[in-house]
C-alpha cells in the first residue's frame, strides 16, 4: 500500500533549529565549564596545600584545638577539645543568635510598624523618628555601639559586690548574671503542666474557632489560653511545695562566681540585630496593613467590632499576605548579618571556626565549606517554613 504524505504537515527541523534540543546542548557545556572550574580549583588547591605540607580531608576535626571560648551555652568545651567541638560551639552559638534576634525583631517590628500607623501624633513620630534613625546607621557601628559605648563602660563586679556577698541579680561590665534555677525532686511536673496547659491551649483555641464558626459568637481564648500556660504549671509549682532553689553567685575576691552569665558580647550583638532588623520589618508591616482596603476597616466598624478586634481579627490576617514574602528576607538578613559578631569576638561560627580554627590549621577549603553549608542550610530551613506559613495563608481560589 503506498505511502501517503499530508502537504500541509510541517516538517520536523533539524537538530540545530530545535530550540529545545539546543538548550540542552548548551545546558551540557555549561555544566561541563562549571565542573572543569571546580575541578581545577580543587586541585590547585590541594597542590598548594601539599606543597606546603598541610594534608586535605576533615581529619583536623579530631585535633586539639588549644584555645579558650568564653561562652559555651549547651556544648561543654575545654582548651583540650577538638576542632569539632569547636564547630559544635560556634554553631549553637549562631543558631541561639539567630532564632532568638528573629522572634524579638517580629515583635518589635509588628509594635513599631502598628504604632507608626497610630493616630497619635506623639507615638507616629517616635515611631517614624525609630525607623529612620536606625534604618540609617549600619548595623556594624550598631554592634560596636552598643558593645564600647554602652556595655563595656558599665562598673565592674568589684564596683558593684563586697567580698563574699551572695548576688541573685547583677548587670556589669562582665555581662548580665542572675542566680541559677536549679529543680529539686518533683520540678519535673512542673513541666508536664506546661505541656498540659499548651495542648489543652491550643484546643481551647480550635474548639473557640469551630463555634464562631457556627454561632458568630466570640470567645476569650487567647486570654484563657495564656491564662493556663501560666497558671497552671504556677499552681502545681506552689502545690508541690516550690522544687526550685535559685543558688545566687558569690563575690569572691576578683570577680563572681556561680551563677548564669549572658555575656556582654551576646547582649551588645543581639540589641544591635534586634533593634536595625525590626526597623526593616516595621516599614514592612506598615505596607502590609495599608495594603489592606479600607472598605474590610470600615465594614468590621459597621458591624460593631472594636478596634482591637479589628486589627488582630480582621486587618492583620489579610496584611499577612503581604507582609510574609519580605519578612523572609529580614528573618534571612538577620541570620547572616550575625556573623558580623567577630567584631566583637562573640564565639559564633564565622568567629571561632572560620577565624580562629582556620588560621590555626590552614584548611582553608574544609573549613569554608563546612561554614558555608551551616549558613545555606539555616537559610534554607527559614525559607522553607516561610513558605509553608505563606502557602497556609493563601487565599485558596474557587
Amino acid at each position: 500500500m503506498a505511502k501517503t504524505t499530508d502537504p500541509l504537515a510541517v516538517p520536523a527541523p533539524s537538530f540545530w533549529r530545535d530550540p529545545d534540543k539546543r538548550a540542552i546542548v548548551y545546558q551540557g557545556l555549561v555544566l561541563a565549564v562549571i565542573g572543569w572550574l571546580v575541578y581545577a580549583m580543587v586541585s590547585n588547591t590541594a597542590n598548594n596545600m601539599e606543597a606546603q605540607g598541610l594534608a586535605s580531608g576533615f581529619g583536623f576535626l579530631k585535633s586539639s584545638a588549644g584555645f579558650g571560648i568564653i561562652s559555651t551555652p549547651f556544648v561543654p568545651y575545654t582548651e583540650e577539645a577538638s576542632y569539632f567541638v569547636v564547630f559544635l560551639v560556634g554553631l549553637v552559638n549562631t543558631v541561639i543568635v539567630a532564632f532568638v534576634g528573629c522572634v524579638l525583631a517580629l515583635f518589635l517590628g509588628f509594635f513599631i510598624g502598628i504604632a507608626r500607623l497610630s493616630k497619635n501624633w506623639l507615638v507616629q513620630k517616635i515611631a517614624t523618628f525609630y525607623i529612620e534613625l536606625f534604618r540609617n546607621v549600619p548595623l556594624l557601628l550598631q554592634i560596636l555601639f552598643w558593645y564600647s559605648a554602652v556595655l563595656k563602660p558599665l562598673p565592674g563586679p568589684r564596683e558593684l559586690h563586697e567580698k563574699g556577698e551572695e548576688v541573685f541579680f547583677s548587670i556589669n561590665n562582665r555581662g548580665i548574671i542572675f542566680a541559677e534555677p536549679v529543680g529539686q525532686p518533683g520540678f519535673e511536673n512542673v513541666w508536664y503542666a506546661l505541656f498540659a496547659a499548651i495542648v489543652v491551649a491550643w484546643l481551647v483555641s480550635k474548639l473557640a474557632a469551630v463555634r464562631q464558626m457556627r454561632t458568630g459568637k466570640q470567645f476569650p481564648s487567647f486570654a484563657v489560653g495564656l491564662l493556663l500556660i501560666v497558671g497552671l504549671p504556677l499552681v502545681t509549682y506552689f502545690a508541690l511545695g516550690r522544687p526550685l532553689d535559685m543558688v545566687p553567685a558569690e563575690m569572691s575576691r576578683f570577680a563572681l562566681s556561680g551563677g548564669v552569665t549572658i555575656i556582654p558580647e551576646f547582649v551588645a550583638l543581639l540589641l544591635a540585630l534586634v533593634i536595625y532588623t525590626a526597623a526593616y520589618i516595621a516599614e514592612i508591616v506598615r505596607s502590609g496593613i495599608q495594603a489592606v482596603s479600607h472598605g474590610q476597616t470600615e465594614a468590621a466598624s459597621a458591624l460593631g467590632v472594636k478596634p482591637s478586634h479589628r486589627m488582630r481579627l480582621v486587618v492583620v490576617p489579610q496584611a499577612m499576605r503581604v507582609i510574609v514574602p519580605p519578612l523572609t528576607s529580614q528573618f534571612l538578613n538577620l541570620t547572616k548579618n550575625s556573623s558580623l559578631a567577630t567584631a566583637i569576638a562573640y564565639p559564633d561560627l564565622f568567629s571561632v571556626f572560620a577565624g580562629t580554627t582556620l588560621n590555626q590549621t590552614g584548611q582553608a577549603v574544609e573549613i569554608m565549606a563546612m561554614t558555608l553549608a551551616v549558613y545555606l542550610t539555616l537559610s534554607l530551613l527559614t525559607s522553607g517554613f516561610m513558605n509553608w506559613y505563606n502557602s497556609r495563608i493563601a487565599l485558596v481560589e474557587r
